[in-house]
């Protein structure tokens, strides 16, 4: 079969060398950028005069054709043609004859590919921003329902204070909402468009770049040829704040399938997000969570993988670069799917609020309510540290906790105790006290879940 590049060649490749080179198999995913792209592309060629107003119509018309179509997935694409490129060229050759050939007038496929990538993560950059919204605002929901619903908090996945368990689900809404503005950000230099630079050094026919771009929506173009159609940092950086979003996620992955084990007991999760065991019948395994925290490490793969690729490929295009779709393609269903799964696997958590407090209740972690007691009365703070890290010892020892200890205890340890200490060492007094900015108090977790649906609505 005769290449659509083939005229300089005397030999066709054999079929496994075309399936080992084609990209066709992975790219047939920019199908609707790739025409939308071209759809531009013509009509600025008729604009220009560099083919004939009827011949750009004509052009535009098959394109049309081509993209519905596409919409309908009624489109068959041919490892022969290598790519999306060649595979829709001809396709549209097909379609309205020996005219389509003058669609690629004054481009190459190098400037071509890269503009589809632009048009296809700024699409999806776009939704991902809109799911990581819906997730923050399924766990502003969630903590809205538990401010006052108290759990142990952990330093070394040790207990070390009782906290608000809406102050907890908080620390991941400002999470992801750095995540949020990262990728809002990556947005200035995905909007930018290579059209027009051609193979790398421009054309001598007389286009007009910047109605192409406008056209497409973008806001500039490259200045360089060189750099548009060999820049990848737009990817690179999108597989970065990926990664940054799965590692987000995976962290709080961690903490449910901890949480909804049978040592915890704090959560159950929906039966729509677990999953049973074949052979034990009383299992029910948080598989959702599990394979979110997974699909993290495939994230970090995809970035690490064009990374290398990149790093010794000199100026401009090299076949290298067709590697860099696959991870892409990986890394948008991978994090749309993530995000999806956790809005519903939220929205949907059910809190064991007895549980969570019966542990703040059975541990020491009110100590430092007992130290900073003894500190507001006068005590040197790190002595204070010492008489309670020596009451815990006593404690531990009698297998009791410091709600337990006698007041006579505490009076050898110190006279500035008094019987008001066992208010203090309550947890929810200790949570409901600690009303320092950004702090877990209950007063500062509300005010700090209304200015999270202040940052949701603008």
């Amino acid at each position: 079969m005769k290449k659509l590049w083939g005229g300089r060649f005397q030999k066709t490749p054999e079929q496994w060398v075309d399936e080992f080179g084609a990209s066709i198999h992975f790219d047939k995913e920019l199908v609707e950028e790739d025409i939308t792209g071209s759809l531009a592309h013509v009509e600025m060629l008729g604009n220009c005069g560099i083919i004939t107003k009827d011949e750009a119509k004509e052009i535009s018309n098959g394109l049309t054709t081509l993209l519905e179509k596409a919409k309908r997935n009624e489109l068959n694409f041919s490892v022969n043609y290598e790519d999306i490129h060649l595979n829709i060229e001809k396709l549209l050759i097909d379609e309205i004859g020996p005219v389509g050939g003058k669609l690629h007038t004054g481009r190459s496929r190098n400037d071509q590919v890269a503009t589809d990538m632009h048009l296809y993560l700024r699409k999806h950059v776009e939704m991902v921003v809109e799911l990581i919204e819906g997730l923050q605002a399924s766990l502003v929901s969630k903590a809205e329902a538990h401010v006052e619903t108290i759990l142990p908090g952990y330093t070394h996945l040790q207990r070390a204070q009782p906290i608000s368990f809406a102050h907890h689900l908080m620390a991941y809404f400002w999470m992801l909402d750095r995540d949020k503005q990262r990728f809002e950000e990556s947005l200035k230099r995905i909007n930018i468009s290579p059209l027009g630079s051609a193979a790398l050094a421009g054309t001598t026919f007389p286009i007009d770049r910047e109605f192409t771009a406008e056209k497409l929506g973008f806001e500039g173009i490259y200045e360089n040829s060189l750099d548009g159609v060999s820049d990848r940092d737009f990817i690179i950086e999108f597989l970065s704040n990926s990664s940054l979003v799965m590692m987000h996620l995976s962290r709080l992955c961690e903490e449910i399938i901890l949480w909804c084990s049978q040592e915890f007991q704090f959560i159950e999760l929906d039966d729509t997000y677990a999953t049973g065991s074949s052979i034990m019948p009383q299992k029910k395994n948080p598989d959702m969570a599990e394979l979110i925290r997974g699909k993290t490490g495939r994230v970090y793969g995809n970035l690490m993988s064009l990374l290398t690729i990149l790093k010794g490929l000199p100026l401009a295009y090299n076949k290298d670069l067709q590697e860099d779709k696959e991870g892409m393609f990986d890394t948008v269903k991978t994090i749309e799917g993530s995000l999806q799964i956790f809005i519903g696997m939220i929205d949907t958590l059910k809190v064991n609020k007895e549980n969570m407090e019966k542990a703040t209740k059975e541990d020491f972690s009110n100590a430092t309510e007992l130290a900073d007691y003894l500190s507001t009365k006068g005590m040197p703070f790190r002595e204070a540290h010492e008489v309670v890290g020596t009451l815990v010892y006593q404690c531990i020892q009698s297998g009791i906790y410091l709600k337990d200890l006698p007041f006579e205890e505490y009076k050898k340890s110190s006279n500035l105790f008094e019987e008001d200490l066992y208010e203090v060492i309550n947890p929810f007094e200790a949570v409901r006290k600690r009303m320092s900015a950004g702090g877990t108090g209950f007063e500062m977790v509300k005010k700090a879940i209304q200015k999270a649906k202040i940052s949701l609505e603008g």
